[in-house]
């Protein structure tokens, strides 16, 4: 089966109906452009010498070891980033990005877990209808949050950068793995030492274990169908 191509810029993704995606986007500005450029050359550096590799299964795994790279320093980067805007450590702001995240629930996909940190969000969700794609599903909640947002602080321009990180989650164990990155990020980011005591952070019930342990988080296997 085939699935429809959407191209962001000059990046393709693979956007298949009814999958489980990981979705981080962050704040206009939170990453300096020198900063963002100089990621993306090293990123493209690897990705050079990897696709030169003769044996096809070791290249496989490695792009997507350094995509995974690429991601975590970016996300490093936005943890540890003390200038920039941080207005999502606004209560009232993250809030409203809260209620908007909770509010297409159900409609637009079935919302798995979320983290809202000062300069970027973290989702977990999967795609609920065939005719809106994901790009749209990102751009109306996007522009709902940036308009109530900028509204709050008296202020006009972008809220969001345009362009946001997606990842296709293909099985249950990296399910559970990117739940946990996902609790967990305020954590590693050394703001609290454990994750319930986050205030912006939510995972569905049925998606824990009774302990509700980050570290013993399970899938419920009739409530996802993973490619």
């Amino acid at each position: 089966m085939s699935f429809p191509t959407e191209y962001r810029r000059n990046l393709p993704h693979i956007i298949p109906p009814g999958g489980t995606f990981f979705v981080t986007f962050r704040l206009k500005g939170s990453v300096p452009k020198h900063i963002a450029q100089a990621l993306l050359e090293e990123y493209e550096r690897e990705n050079l010498i990897i696709k030169n590799l003769s044996k096809i299964s070791e290249r496989k795994l490695l792009l997507n070891e350094n995509q995974n790279n690429y991601f975590e320093d970016f996300d490093n980067y936005l943890d540890t980033q003390s200038t920039g805007p941080h207005w999502l450590r606004i209560a009232k702001i993250a809030e409203l990005v809260g209620e908007a995240i909770e509010f297409r629930d159900g409609t637009h996909y079935n919302l798995i877990a979320y983290c809202i940190m000062s300069n970027h969000v973290h989702m977990i969700f999967t795609v609920q209808r065939d005719d809106i794609p994901l790009y749209k599903i990102l751009g109306s909640l996007k522009r709902h949050a940036a308009r109530q947002a900028n509204i709050l602080l008296n202020r006009e321009g972008a809220f969001w950068q345009a362009e946001s990180y997606d990842h296709l989650i293909r099985d249950r164990n990296e399910l559970s793995r990117t739940i946990d990155y996902v609790l967990n990020n305020p954590v590693k980011a050394n703001l609290i030492s454990n994750w319930r005591d986050w205030k912006y952070s939510y995972v569905k019930e049925n998606y824990m274990d009774s302990k509700y342990s980050a570290q013993r988080i399970t899938n419920p296997l009739d409530e996802i169908d993973l490619l």
